[in-house]
């Protein structure tokens, strides 16, 4: 994933983003920040990796999580919503998902990613079941994640 390309992209279009991430643990933002003059658009990275976090600092509320689980499409649509709110970004990312080797389930296993993207009023949140080590899953859903903001700000 070419994150010169995104980064060249969100300054051109003069967008802000912020990332909410859990299972990827901030390689989201290890990727984009390794580019010169992202600091212009990357407003905000924090890592969401408990459920405490996620409601104290994206305002999950706990029944949410208690409902759905940390790792699903409510939650992940909230945190890519509620990410862009303290610094007034124009994009929200954000991932949550088990990447393993344990703590999955039949009905949710290890590689299952949820990916949210909030941008002009609208969030999409995708599902994915990718296969590998915890640090494959890692890097699998991190370039998921870059792929989707890059098509998403190319059609900006």
């Amino acid at each position: 994933m070419n994150t010169r390309h995104i980064v060249k992209l969100l300054l051109k279009k003069q967008l802000t983003l912020s990332i909410a991430e859990s299972c990827t643990g901030g390689l989201i933002c290890h990727k984009l920040t390794t580019v010169p003059g992202v600091s212009k658009s990357l407003k905000e990275g924090i890592i969401c990796y408990s459920n405490t976090s996620k409601i104290k600092r994206l305002a999950i509320p706990k029944r949410t999580i208690e409902k759905y689980g940390a790792v699903s499409p409510q939650v992940c649509r909230l945190m890519a919503e509620n990410v862009v709110k303290s610094e007034k970004s124009d994009l929200g990312l954000a991932t949550t998902g088990i990447a393993g080797p344990s703590g999955g389930s039949p009905e949710k296993p290890i590689g299952l990613i949820y990916i949210g993207l909030y941008f002009k009023g609208k969030t999409q949140v995708n599902k994915y079941n990718f296969r590998g080590t915890r640090t494959t899953i890692q890097q699998k859903a991190t370039a998921e994640s870059l792929r989707l903001l890059r098509k998403v700000i190319g059609r900006a």
